[in-house]
């Protein structure tokens, strides 16, 4: 009688003990799945580039940096959809076109695509310079705006700081940490350089800054940058009614 106890206190033992991981593995949502596909596939990169310089040239090559974060959603998009639009393959809309970006310099933000159209993301925050302000007073809304930054969130920015000037695209992997007022994010051709007029970039991933520097970054007349989140009404491709590739 005593054995059979001792064996059933321990099989309830193993039981409790793996049903943390897969309560966990059950209540993750669609949406966290994604995101954490779309951060494994940059970790990926980085690590097969081991360092090494990409060319970040021509139109299809995914290390520029807009091509890098529109890749790694691709790679892991066929597998999802919105709910309110099961029917819409998931998209990352194009950069607006300068044009249509003036008074402000291209680069801080996206296309207007709707939802039914494919894009799962939404504005989240959004900062541009007001030159009726003061620097101090900018300097403040966007440290502001960098402190709504969330995992998974796609960052879009015109700068001009240390790293050159002009429009710049990368993932945050993780939430703003208001102990080391720091973000952290995922993304390819912020580093790199030129070699006989082709430009080559490094793949970053787990960088990691204050946000102050960031907000020097795009904090400048006619610059700007926008949070992009994915909606919360992601789900699995296999969850919707009808069946896609």
């Amino acid at each position: 009688m005593l054995k059979k106890c001792l064996a059933a206190l321990i099989a309830f033992c193993l039981l409790a003990a793996s049903f943390p991981a897969y309560a966990e593995e059950m209540e993750r949502s669609a949406r966290e799945e994604l995101i954490d596909a779309i951060i494994e596939t940059g970790h990926h990169l980085f690590t097969a580039t081991n360092g090494k310089l990409q060319r970040a040239q021509k139109a299809g090559d995914i290390y520029v940096c807009k091509n890098f974060t529109v890749h790694v959603f691709r790679e892991n998009a066929s597998g999802f959809r919105m709910a309110a639009y099961p029917d819409a393959a998931l998209r990352v809309p194009n950069n607006l076109p300068a044009e249509q970006c003036k008074p402000h310099a291209y680069g801080y933000c996206w296309e207007d695509v709707a939802a039914e159209d494919g894009n799962p993301f939404y504005i989240a925050a959004q900062f541009l310079y007001d030159s009726s302000e003061t620097k101090q007073e900018n300097m403040e809304r966007a440290i502001e705006f960098m402190k709504q930054v969330q995992r998974g969130d796609y960052f879009q920015m015109s700068a001009e700081y240390y790293y050159g000037v002009g429009a710049h695209s990368a993932i945050m992997i993780a939430d703003y940490d208001p102990d080391s007022n720091t973000v952290r994010w995922m993304d390819s051709n912020m580093v790199g350089e030129k070699r006989d007029g082709v430009r080559y970039g490094k793949v970053q991933f787990d960088a990691v800054k204050d946000i102050s520097w960031w907000a020097d970054a795009f904090c400048k007349k006619k610059r700007g940058a926008t949070i992009y989140r994915l909606r919360d009404d992601i789900v699995r491709a296999s969850e919707t009614s009808e069946p896609h590739e």
